[in-house]
């Protein structure tokens, strides 16, 4: 929990540093590459965070990354801030709020739809603005198989899950017939 606390901070101080520059998109970008670049070596990621190895030794190891990225000098401080407060190794949640953060200031408001089957394009256009209208908001919409379903849908947004899914039916067809519901 601490960790998401401070990502939160930092993700929202370069939200507020790239709103005052126009940059908070470009930012946001940035902080994805890297996230990239860790994905693709677990080992980078193991060694700028190892505090057993010496500090100036992996602040060069970032400097070089930073600059063969091509990164903004904002961003670039912003790493080297990271690695000074000893807080590098919480990089990923700091992209994650960051997007969410971006999303909020877009208006934008993310989902997720499963469905046993594919889903028709119609379809996914018709879901899409059922859950802009519950969500007030324009939605970008994450759409995923799950044969286990059976059928029906299931819709996430944000905290709230709305499932119309032949296996959640059969559940509660199921739990209730154990409370002798329908005796």
């Amino acid at each position: 929990m601490t960790n998401l606390i401070v990502a939160k901070r930092y993700a929202r101080a370069l939200l507020d540093l790239g709103r005052e520059d126009g940059n908070f998109e470009k930012y946001g970008e940035e902080l994805a590459q890297w996230v990239g670049l860790l994905d693709e070596s677990a080992e980078l990621e193991t060694v700028l965070s190892n505090p057993g190895l010496e500090f100036d030794d992996r602040r060069r190891l970032l400097d070089t990354f930073l600059e063969k990225l091509g990164l903004s000098p904002m961003v670039k401080n912003f790493f080297r801030l990271l690695m000074d407060r000893g807080r590098i190794d919480v990089i990923r949640e700091i992209h994650s709020v960051y997007d969410s953060l971006i999303d909020e200031v877009k208006g934008i408001t993310r989902a997720e739809i499963i469905s046993a089957v594919p889903l028709s394009e119609n379809d996914v256009k018709r879901i899409k603005e059922a859950l802009a209208n519950v969500a007030g908001a324009d939605v970008t919409l994450k759409v995923k198989e799950d044969p286990s379903l059976i059928g029906g849908v299931v819709a996430r947004i944000g905290d709230l899950v709305l499932d119309g899914s032949v296996r959640m039916q059969l559940e509660t067809l199921k739990d209730s017939l154990r409370r002798g519901e329908y005796a």
